[in-house]
């Protein structure tokens, strides 16, 4: 008995002492779950989401991005805290700080980029499975087309486009554009932006999908002109995820010159990588004997088909 007591005791002092913690520690380095009230139950999922001032959002993921270990925990730690201060319960039950910053540099292998993970860390907590891939899609489409960085409140930088959602590809097209070497504070600054800018879109797509703002506009594609000139060629194939894809390849002697995709029905945002990168790939070898475009597998073995129907049409 006295040493059941002995030890009760002592979980009452360290719960005590605990609490007493939680005051003087800072956020980052708290454990992810804060000590709960025992009357409040586990909150419902998804977690109820509301508008946030996407001011304040780029402004404090830009700066969460140093504090909390980098992309992922600046994207996820920085939209986490601003609604723990809106909100309250349940937002105010999750202590951030480094929970996600084993995502920086693509998870430390150069995949995924960290504020892409860290945003979809809190598109889960409040989106239904279906609306959270909606989301994603579309937060990946962006991603891949987007200039960055827009944000610059410390260096004049220029704009880079990745055309892929990979950190080793985002990073490594802007350090080979700028010449930045990854601890040039100047390419911090740069991947800072991206966990800013990365945050307030998706505050942005979720706006969207809880009616809270109209969806941006989608500008109808420039009609292609499907005439086929000297040296010019057409080529179909079908794909396995949209069907019929057309392409036209322009020569130049031997050469291929140009190729245009002139239709297809591939899924946005997956299939994009392929369409912006395997022409370019085509043309750099002359052949079309290249690899396919990991994550845009079907898609790229289709356009490659088509091309290589083009070049069938060739004169020898």
């Amino acid at each position: 008995m006295m040493e059941k007591m002995k030890d009760m005791n002592r979980r009452e002092f360290l719960r005590k002492a605990g609490k007493a913690a939680l005051g003087a520690v800072a956020v980052s380095s708290l454990p992810m779950i804060a000590v709960a009230d025992e009357k409040e139950g586990a909150p419902e999922w998804p977690w109820k989401y509301v508008p946030l001032d996407k001011d304040a959002v780029l402004e404090l993921c830009y700066k969460k991005f140093y504090e909390y270990g980098g992309c992922g925990g600046g994207c996820f730690g920085g939209i986490m805290d601003i609604f723990s201060e809106v909100t309250g319960y349940p937002y105010n039950k999750i202590a951030p700080g480094r929970v996600c910053s084993l995502m920086a540099g693509g998870f430390g292998t150069g995949t995924l980029c960290g504020s892409l993970g860290g945003a979809l860390v809190f598109v889960g907590l409040v989106c239904e499975p279906a609306d959270a891939a909606k989301v994603r899609d579309e937060l990946f489409a962006w991603y891949r087309e987007h200039s960055f960085p827009q944000y610059q409140p410390e260096y004049e930088s220029i704009t880079t486009v990745a055309h892929s959602v990979n950190c080793a590809d985002s990073v490594g097209t802007y350090m080979a554009a700028t010449g930045y070497k990854m601890a040039d504070p100047e390419r911090k600054a740069r991947c800072a932006a991206v966990t800013a800018e990365v945050a307030v879109k998706t505050i942005t797509l979720l706006n969207v999908l809880y009616g809270y703002e109209e969806a941006e506009p989608v500008e109808a594609p420039a009609p292609v002109d499907e005439t086929v000139g000297a040296n010019e060629y057409i080529g179909t194939a079908v794909s396995e995820i949209g069907g019929e894809l057309k392409v036209k390849v322009t020569m130049d002697g031997d050469k291929i010159a140009k190729i245009e995709v002139l239709s297809h029905n591939e899924t946005p945002g997956i299939s994009d990588p392929a369409f912006a990168q395997i022409p370019d790939a085509i043309i750099a070898a002359n052949s079309t004997q290249i690899d396919a475009v990991s994550g845009a597998t079907k898609t790229s073995e289709a356009l490659i088909a088509a091309v290589n129907d083009a070049l069938s049409k060739v004169k020898k």
